[in-house]
């Protein structure tokens, strides 16, 4: 009985003992206790998290990555966007084929221009100017700014007397005027042969056209003009010709005459020219990046010469055979080479020859004339007055004419200067009633 009791007790005793053992153990798992035993954990990962957001400010002071800028810069340009500036948001780029990979994409933001596009929106006109040639040059120079769209970069080469005198009095020009244009002044030079006989040739230094090509080396196209030309429509109509050229054009001249039967070339040449009438070198429009590249045909050498090394012994074989100097040169080196020039209307280089043996210029009569070209010295003479009328018209526009305002209202009110911007524009037709009416 003794036994059966201890065993009894005993047997309770281990069941409080595995009841208190168990109890024990959920009471660990309790949410209050689990709590208590986690809180130095969790102090832990607050101080980890701390010495995170530290370590965060500290890399936000330093320089950030490209890549962030772009996007900080997009949000704020889309942020004043909203705000009512006139600036879009960054889109989504959209890939486009045929694009080069290394090419950049566009920003919002306006490039600055570069100056080679500023370089490019001027167009390039050359004269040469030689004894007594100032005013006559600086009326051409007028006429083209009166006229002309986009801005002009005249190349003046003149004798050394006369440099000053042109620096002088284009700098006195207005500044609204000034704007338009820029100029620079070159010595009389050639690169090749005796430079004295160059300079006589024909006129006084006339033959310095034929060098434009060597020295103009940083210019790409260029209208050359004689002195005693004047411009009745802008000059941007006749330089938009070159777009016509052909891959082998690189020059564009007017016929000398339009009927062979009064054609000097056609009845009294000695040497061999252009076509049939031959080209009058007054007016000549060049793209001077062809004409260094290009070998041209001769009757000398079997092969090519470059323009350069032609001029010289050109010159030499037929200077006893010449008369009228680098024009006759010129037509002697577009006979040989017809599929590099361009011909152009002859009232683009509108001359006496076109009105003292009858009109016969049938451009001019129908569009007006575009280019006065006043050879023969008309501009000085009673001989053809309809020429000497526009020359003095335009050499004696007034300093107040010079404001871009008043130029504007002369424009669109053609009796303001009727004799510039009336009459000259129909100086064909009245050439044309003019030797209709004459009497026998």
């Amino acid at each position: 009985m003794r036994i059966h009791c201890k065993v009894v007790v005993i047997a309770v005793c281990f069941g409080v003992f595995l009841l208190l053992y168990f109890w024990g153990g959920n009471a660990a798992d309790d949410p209050l206790l689990k709590e208590v035993g986690e809180e130095p954990q969790r102090q832990r990962q607050q101080e980890k998290k701390k010495k995170e957001e530290v370590v965060e400010e500290e890399s936000s002071n330093s320089s950030p990555s490209p890549s962030e800028l772009r996007r900080d810069v997009a949000a704020k340009f889309a942020g004043k966007s909203s705000a009512g500036v006139g600036v879009r948001p960054e889109e989504p780029r959209k890939e486009r084929r045929g694009v080069n990979a290394k090419s950049k994409p566009r920003s919002n933001v306006a490039q600055p221009v570069s100056k080679r596009s500023r370089a490019e929106e001027f167009m390039h006109l050359a004269v040469v100017a030689c004894g007594n040639r100032l005013d006559e040059t600086l009326t051409m120079v007028k006429s083209a700014l009166l006229f002309s769209i986009k801005k002009i970069k005249f190349h003046i080469f003149a004798e050394d007397p006369l440099a000053p005198q042109f620096e002088e009095r284009l700098n006195q020009w207005p500044r609204g005027i000034s704007a338009k244009f820029q100029f620079s002044i070159y010595p009389i030079s050639f690169s090749v042969g005796n430079a004295d006989e160059w300079k006589k040739l024909f006129k006084p230094c006339a033959a310095q056209r034929l060098f434009l090509p060597v020295i103009l080396k940083d210019v790409d196209s260029l209208l050359y003009v004689d002195t005693d030309v004047l411009f009745l429509r802008p000059m941007d109509d006749i330089w938009s010709l070159l777009k016509s050229f052909n891959k082998t054009q690189l020059a564009a001249m007017a016929p000398e005459h339009e009927v062979p039967k009064i054609g000097w070339y056609s009845r009294f040449a000695r040497h061999p020219f252009y076509g049939v009438t031959g080209v009058n070198s007054g007016v000549m429009l060049m793209n001077l990046t062809r004409i260094r590249s290009t070998l041209f045909k001769n009757s000398m050498i079997p092969s090519g010469l470059s323009w350069e090394d032609l001029l010289h012994p050109l010159y030499q074989k037929y200077k006893n055979h010449i008369t009228w100097g680098d024009q006759d040169l010129l037509n002697i080196i577009f006979h040989y080479n017809p599929e590099c020039l361009f011909i152009f209307p002859c009232q683009w280089n509108y001359r006496p020859d076109h009105c003292m043996y009858g009109s016969n210029c049938k451009g001019a009569e129908e569009e007006g004339v575009s280019i006065l070209h006043g050879n023969r010295g008309v501009y000085h003479d009673d001989k053809q007055p309809a020429f000497k009328v526009v020359y003095d018209a335009i050499r004696d526009v007034s300093q107040r004419l010079w404001v871009e305002e008043e130029l504007e209202v002369c424009r669109l009110r053609p009796g303001v200067i009727p004799s510039v911007l009336n009459f000259p524009a129909h100086l064909g037709r009245v050439c044309a009633r003019k030797t209709t009416t004459k009497q026998p």
